[in-house]
């Protein structure tokens, strides 16, 4: 007997979320009322092209392969069919594009931080004064990570495979168009390519046709939770989806996180608190971007907003490199324990005092988004004494210093849009430090407020595909249904007014370490195209 369609829809009680990050791929099953019911995740590798310094390709037959397997073992460890689910949507690395053929056929990918295009990113400059201040002024971008350097590039490169872009996406869009057949994009994530417009949330071609490119390659522009199409029969037989199955647009992972943070209020803040940290602020869309250019600024999943947006580089990164270049007595610890080597490290660490002995990190500056990039990666103030610099002390120097360049970034944005800061949202894998929490507050002097769920980004995916099918009116709705806190951290003011003292010395000390890098002396950890 076969299923009635009646049957069908009782079944399908389940919103899947695909996130496509820097390191991984993977696919994220929820219920209807925000519980992750499974997880599968493939890590990938973005390679740089042969002679192309700074490339990060994308490869999208490879990349495919594992997002498929991520879908159908997703749905093997939840035990359910394809039928079981209603809708889902992706949420992606921003800035990665991706460009087609006629056919839809995928010609030429890369990757959020390809920085492949540095003497396009000059050409612009030197051949169309004031353009980027122009354009970003529009955007909320610069040209640092924007796609029409890269486009540029690829014109000037591979001309051939140029000749025959006739559209673009960004990888979460790609994901959907492999899925359901129709590309297309969203603001939050169509936005970090720099061909925007901030107020109408839709393409700026002419952006194009002002340097010399196509300007005929956008693809629709659509707010998130809207359906775009259902599984194809294709995509059904490589994933064991079902052709039943919405396919829903999503968003950037920020943006979408924000949502499964519920920061989706105008002056909600979030600290996401991964490989990189972005310090997020809701503001108006009619505010406009500051003159200087330090501070990103992107469309955010609600329709009404936009979000001021910092950046720290690869503080989680960082904090990686550390345990394992240094702390190998201390995962012995965590493995005879049962625990996590970080846990043993904060323990050690809540015993340092605030400033840790004096010592200075140096490795991500604060936003300088018109100008980016870092001095060499370093630790300064270093004491001969065993007792007061040891890995406990250069840990915590770290966890201080991750907080420190968030606090200034927040202050630049509040410089430029008048939001006060009084709670902050904080997520990502560094919010399980419960020091590393406690150092944010009273760093920033704010209530810091940890959400239940570990998936944010994914969370917001589901609400997106849940929005798509009618299970919620809408993102901001959901969310505020949704999200559950776990934790309150509450600042110590003492130590506040202790850690502005140890702020002001830590920009002297970079200022310095700068000039290094200015003269030739030091190496960039990190240096945006054109520099």
């Amino acid at each position: 007997m076969g299923i009635g369609t009646g049957e069908v829809e009782k079944m399908k009680q389940y919103l899947m979320a695909i996130d496509a990050g820097t390191g991984s791929i993977r696919a994220v099953i929820f219920d209807t009322k925000g519980n992750q019911i499974s997880v599968a995740q493939k890590e990938w590798t973005h390679l740089e092209e042969v002679g192309v310094a700074n490339s990060m390709s994308f490869n999208c037959e490879a990349n495919w392969a594992l997002t498929c397997e991520c879908i159908r073992e997703s749905l093997q460890k939840a035990k359910l069919q394809g039928e079981n689910i209603l809708a889902l949507s992706a949420t992606s690395m921003r800035e990665g594009i991706v460009l087609y053929d006629a056919d839809g056929i995928e010609l030429w990918a890369v990757a959020n931080v390809d920085a492949r295009a540095s003497a396009e990113v000059k050409y612009l400059k030197e051949n169309f004064a004031g353009i980027e201040e122009e354009f970003y002024a529009l955007s909320g971008q610069t040209f640092a990570l924007g796609a029409i350097p890269r486009i540029l590039w690829l014109k000037k490169n591979k001309p051939e495979i140029y000749e025959r872009v006739a559209k673009i996406s960004m990888i979460g869009d790609w994901i959907l168009a492999r899925l359901c057949g129709v590309i297309a994009t969203d603001p939050s994530n169509g936005g970090t390519t720099g061909i925007f417009s901030l107020k109408n949330r839709d393409w700026n071609a002419e952006m194009c046709a002002r340097v010399g490119l196509k300007d005929d390659i956008f693809p629709s522009c659509h707010e998130v939770g809207t359906v775009l199409g259902l599984v194809t029969s294709e995509a059904s037989v490589e994933t064991g989806l079902s052709t039943y199955t919405k396919v829903v647009t999503g968003g950037g992972d920020v943006q979408l996180g924000s949502a499964g943070l519920g920061v989706v209020e105008l002056g909600q803040v979030a600290i996401l608190g991964g490989s990189f940290w972005q310090q997020i602020v809701n503001i108006s869309s009619d505010i406009l971007p500051p003159k200087d250019m330090g501070i990103r600024v992107n469309p955010h999943v609600i329709f009404e907003l936009s979000q001021a947006e910092g950046i720290t580089f690869f503080s989680g990164l960082v904090m990686r490199w550390f345990r394992d270049a240094f702390c190998e007595i201390e995962k012995l610890e965590a493995k005879k324990k049962g625990i996590d080597t970080y846990e043993i490290l904060e323990e050690k660490a809540s015993k340092i005092p605030v400033g840790s002995h004096g010592i200075i990190p140096i490795f991500s500056d604060s936003m300088k988004y018109g100008k980016w990039y870092h001095a060499a990666p370093s630790f300064l103030n270093l004491s001969l004494d065993p007792k007061i610099c040891n890995r406990a002390s250069m840990f915590r120097s770290l966890q201080e210093n991750a907080c420190i360049v968030s606090c200034i970034n927040l202050e630049k944005i509040r410089e430029f849009t008048g939001v006060a800061t009084e709670e902050i949202v904080f997520a990502g894998g560094a919010s399980r430090g419960k020091l590393w929490s406690q150092i944010l507050a009273d760093v920033t002097g704010c209530r810091v407020k940890i959400p239940r769920v570990t998936e944010a980004t994914a969370l917001g995916a589901a609400i997106a595909a849940g929005v798509g099918a009618g299970v919620y009116c809408s993102i901001k709705n959901a969310a505020k249904e949704l999200v559950v806190w776990e934790k309150e951290y509450v600042p110590n003011m003492e130590n506040f007014v202790k850690y502005q003292e140890i702020k002001e010395r830590w920009q002297k000390a970079y200022e310095v370490q700068l000039k290094l890098v200015d003269d030739n002396i030091t190496t960039s950890m990190w240096k945006a195209p054109g520099l």
